[in-house]
Order: structure tokens, then C-alpha cells, then sequence
């Protein structure tokens, strides 16, 4: 337990909050170590069909090195959400980095895919520190009502991140190779450690006996890694009714309900199972799923729709996916401000449903041939369905969470963000995965006309296709490159028909949000307040957790609100 703090609320409320300067300081190490894992992470989006075609690998390869990073991220999102409320914020944020960035180094020497996918994974395990970490550091200097106006800073890193990284690894990609696209973020992670030391510093947090739930994150890791495998496998390895899918979901299921025992007997559970019980948690873990599984699907199978559906090079498809981050940036910011200003969230948390279903949907009946502006229309849109939601549904669920509790309860939404999006790629992957094989059997006779046409090239392109590998369709010959292209955006498109119903269960889950007032202190402030136990006019959490001693008396012309305070204190 905390040292209980001295003084009234009246003094709590009156210590002078951090000028826009000192916020922008702290913020800058935060903001350079998210460039960092963006910028590592984007640098490759584009040149991962290149990646896996040098590597030999197929479709199920090629989701996997996505989502074995996705997974770790999932997984380690909440253990770092966790450590976050038990140890030194500043220091766990910088070990997020390092092993980030070591990982994606180590990449670069993959030999196969197996090697990549393994590197990858740890690589997400540094991810998951950054996404949680970034989330309950910024809680902790800013107060939800103000965090609008910065929130625009982070989508400017974030829209920075997403359109340099691909167009910066395109370059890399086409002039240099494509390993040296890992080793790029290496000088911007030396500098965010060095500027996190100097600029970040975060309030002081009281010492405790911590105790760690090591059972709950094998059980958790187990259970997810089980499911996705399942996914990705299913229907290509082994049939969808089998005994592998018996074990497989079987084991994903125990696992589960172990872990859920588990997390209600130990003394510090990895996700209390308390947070559920507040509405505003629930919800926002619904509506982040969906969120999650739009965000990650769209980036990674847009750049190889790009590719493998209009021959675009890795810098042209990073140059084609500018319109979606555009989307992104435009809504973070003006929403972000918008929410500053007015103190209101729900309207543009309901604009952004709307637009991740009408993204998501009009995606789905893309062709290669499609005219390159109304594709570029869909992609904002979606995009600005992403950017009016990611963000704000953390924002709604520290406002509405108990302070104590703020590290599980952001990386929780994170977590779910990230298990939507790992889930949603996995799903997508596969979809993708099994439609092409069917789309290459019923163009046979095209793809047998056209390989016939070659002459000499004719027994390469068949020697090509048939290794099962992903084809560089852009260097195919101009009739067997048309029927490919045709292929890939059928398959491609049909995957993006999945997220739509995760879409609209957000949408649903977003109109069920409690509309509760953003509050004007920073975590810290909250905690401070909560210890005076005289702040409960500032801080409604407080109200709810006294306990009522008798009833009050008050002047009879306030009756109106001594109904509020009665009422208040039987809760």
C-alpha cells in the first residue's frame, strides 16, 4: 500500500500542473521511441513480398512473419500493462526499446523464413512494451481533457512513421537490398534512449511488495498462440473438421479457463478480472478488437495488394498507401483537438465506426483494374475510421478507470487492440492463403495460354509456379502478369469482406459507451486525490469506493442536492 498523502484536496487540486513546455519535453522522448518502432516496423511492410520471395517462402509465410509479430505483441502487451503498475515506468519503456530494436537488427541476417518468424517474435515482445508503456506514461504527465491537443502529435509521428518508413524502405529496397531495412532504426534508438533519460521524468511512485503472475502469462501465451496457429494451419495443413482442430481449439479453450481460475486466486492478477466490471472497459475492448483487425489487415495486405495486384515496386506501393495514412492523420489531429476544446468524445468515436464499416466494405470490391482514386477514397476513409477510434478508446477507458489500475487497463484495450489485429491478420492471411490456390484452378486454362505464348521462358514460369512460393507478379510477362494481377485482387479483396462484421460490433459497442465527462487531472493528480479522501468532488471514483457513515444534513433550498449526494453515498 502507499504512503497515504498529507494535506487537503484543496492543496492536491492547487499544485501547479506542467506547462505546455515541460509536457512537450517529457513528450519527446516518448514520441521518438514511438517513431522508433513504427519506423522499424513500416521500413519492411513494403518489401515483404520481395522479403518472402527471396526467401522461398509461400502465403502462409508470408502472414506469418506479420503475425508472429502481432502475436507477441498481443501476448506481452498486458504483462508489460501489469509490470508498468509494480515498477519504474521510465526504465521499462527503455527495455522496450532495446529489445525492439536488437530483435529487428537480428532480422536482417534471416537465412529462411523460420529464422525471420522467430526474430519477428521477439521483436513484438519490445512492441507490446512500446504500445502499453507509451499509453501510461502519457496518463501520467497529461489529464484525459488535455490530451486531445497532444494526441495530434502522435498521429503526426505516427502518419511520419507509416508513410516515410515504406517509402523510405522502397529506397532502401531497390538501390541498397532489403536487409538494410532493419538495420535502419538502430541510430534513432540510441537517440530516443539518450533524450527518454534526459527529458522524461515521471512522478515519483511509492515502493511495495510486487508479486508477479507467471502461471497466468504461460496460460495466456499458451491460448493465443494455440488459436492463431489453428487459424493460419487450418484448411491448408489439415482439414477444418480434424483431429489437430480438436486439440488444437480444445487446448486454446483449457487454456483459457485455466487462466481465467488462475487470474481470480492470485494476489496480483495479470488482467483483474474486476475491469470488467466497469462498462466503459468491457465496450472499449469490443469496439478495440475491431479497431485492431482493420488497422493491422489493411497495412499489411493493402501493400501486397499494391504489389502483387497492380505491379507496383515497394517504393510505388508505399507512394499508394499515402491516402489511408492521410485518413489517419487528418482525423487523430482534428478529432484530438476537437475533443480538447469541447470535452466531447462520443460523437466522433461514432463517426469513426461509421467510417471503419464503410472502409472496410468498399475495400472489398476492389479489382486491379479499379480506378486508382476511388481506391484511394476507400483507404482514407478507412484510414480515418482507424484514427478516430485507435487512440480515443484508451482515452475514454483511463478516464473512466481507477487510477491504481491505469497500467492493466490501457494495455488491456492495447491487448485486445493487438489480439483483434493479430487475429484479424491471421484470418485474412488464410482466406488469402485458400482463395488463390482456387482462383489459379479456375484460370488455368488462361495461365496455360499465356505460359504457352513464352517460348524458351515458358519452363522457368512453370518451374516458378509450381514451387509454391509467392511470384513477383511485376516481372512476369505481360500475359501471364494480367491474369496474376486479376488473381491477387480477387483474393486479396475477398479478405477485407471479413473485417466487416467486426466493423459493425464495434459500431454497436461504441453507441453502448457511457458518455461520462473527461476529467481535468493527470493519473498522478488522481492518485494523489484518492490518498487525501477528500477530493471526491474532483474525482467521482473516490465517491464510489467510501463508505457511507449516516446520513447529511443540508439546507432545506438544496434539496436537489442532497438527493445527489444520498444517492452518491449509498453507492
Amino acid at each position: 500500500m502507499s504512503t497515504p498523502a498529507s494535506g487537503s484536496a484543496s492543496d492536491v487540486l492547487a499544485k501547479p500542473a506542467m506547462s505546455r513546455r515541460q509536457v512537450l519535453e517529457a513528450l519527446s522522448g516518448l514520441l521518438l521511441g514511438m517513431f522508433v518502432s513504427m519506423l522499424a516496423s513500416t521500413v519492411v511492410s513494403t518489401s515483404l513480398p520481395v522479403i518472402i520471395h527471396d526467401l522461398n517462402g509461400d502465403q502462409t509465410a508470408f502472414t506469418w512473419v506479420v503475425t508472429a509479430t502481432l502475436l507477441t505483441t498481443a501476448i506481452s502487451t498486458p504483462i508489460w500493462g501489469k509490470l508498468a503498475d509494480l515498477f519504474n515506468r521510465k526504465l521499462l519503456f527503455q527495455l522496450a526499446i532495446v529489445i525492439f530494436v536488437l530483435a529487428t537488427a537480428a532480422a536482417g541476417f534471416s537465412q529462411d523464413t523460420n529464422t525471420l518468424i522467430a526474430f519477428r517474435a521477439v521483436q513484438g515482445i519490445g512492441a507490446g512494451g512500446l504500445a502499453a508503456l507509451s499509453q501510461v506514461l502519457m496518463a501520467d504527465i497529461i489529464s484525459p481533457r488535455e490530451r486531445g491537443r497532444y494526441m495530434g502529435l502522435f498521429g503526426a509521428v505516427m502518419a511520419v512513421a507509416t508513410v516515410g518508413g515504406p517509402l523510405l524502405g522502397g529506397v532502401i529496397t531497390d538501390g541498397f537490398g532489403w536487409r538494410w531495412n532493419f538495420y535502419v532504426a538502430l541510430p534513432f534508438a540510441i537517440a530516443a534512449l539518450l533524450i527518454i533519460q534526459k527529458t522524461l521524468h515521471v512522478p515519483a511512485r511509492a515502493k511495495r511488495k510486487v508479486s508477479i503472475d507467471y502461471l497466468g502469462i504461460v496460460l495466456l501465451a499458451a491460448s493465443v498462440a494455440l488459436l492463431l496457429i489453428w487459424i493460419s494451419l487450418a484448411g491448408s495443413s489439415f482439414d477444418w473438421w480434424s483431429m489437430q482442430t480438436i486439440l488444437m481449439v480444445g487446448g486454446a479453450i483449457l487454456g483459457t479457463i485455466l487462466f481465467v481460475i488462475v487470474e481470480m486466486k492470485v494476489t496480483e492478477p495479470l488482467i483483474p478480472l474486476s475491469t470488467f466490471r466497469n462498462r466503459t472497459f468491457t465496450l472499449a475492448v469490443i469496439a478495440s478488437i475491431a479497431t485492431g483487425l482493420a488497422m493491422f489487415g489493411a497495412s499489411v495486405f493493402l501493400s501486397q495488394f499494391m504489389q502483387s495486384a497492380r505491379g507496383a515496386t515497394p517504393t510505388e506501393a508505399g507512394l499508394m498507401t499515402i491516402p489511408m495514412i492521410g485518413g489517419l492523420l487528418v482525423a487523430s489531429m482534428g478529432v484530438g483537438a476537437l475533443i480538447t476544446r469541447f470535452g466531447r468524445w462520443k460523437p466522433y468515436l461514432i463517426a469513426g465506426g461509421v467510417l471503419l464499416i464503410a472502409g472496410t466494405y468498399l475495400l472489398s470490391t476492389i479489382h486491379y483494374d479499379t480506378n486508382f482514386a476511388l481506391v484511394s477514397l476507400y483507404m482514407f476513409l478507412l484510414g480515418a475510421g482507424v484514427g478516430m477510434t485507435m487512440q480515443n478508446l484508451v482515452l475514454v477507458v483511463q478516464n473512466a478507470t481507477d487510477p491504481a489500475q491505469i497500467g492493466v487497463a490501457s494495455s488491456g484495450v492495447t491487448f485486445f487492440r493487438s489480439l483483434g489485429g493479430t487475429i484479424g491478420v491471421s484470418v485474412m492471411g488464410a482466406a488469402v492463403a485458400a482463395r488463390i490456390p482456387e482462383l489459379v484452378t479456375d484460370r488455368k486454362d488462361d495461365i496455360g495460354k499465356a505460359i504457352a505464348s513464352l517460348g524458351d521462358q515458358a519452363q522457368k514460369w512453370i518451374t516458378t509456379l509450381a514451387s509454391g512460393s509467392i511470384p513477383k507478379v511485376s516481372s512476369m510477362p505481360h500475359a501471364l502478369r494480367v491474369t496474376f494481377e486479376d488473381i491477387y485482387a480477387q483474393g486479396i479483396s475477398h479478405a477485407f469482406l471479413i473485417a466487416v462484421p467486426f466493423a459493425i460490433v464495434s459500431l454497436i459497442a461504441i453507441l453502448f459507451l457511457p458518455n461520462k465527462p473527461l476529467t481535468r487531472m493527470t493519473t498522478s493528480e488522481r492518485i494523489q486525490a484518492s490518498e487525501a479522501d477528500l477530493a471526491t468532488v474532483s474525482v467521482p471514483e473516490a465517491m464510489e469506493s467510501l463508505t457511507a457513515t449516516g446520513s447529511i444534513r443540508v439546507p432545506s433550498g438544496a434539496d436537489a442536492a442532497a438527493a445527489d449526494t444520498t444517492e452518491t453515498s449509498r453507492r
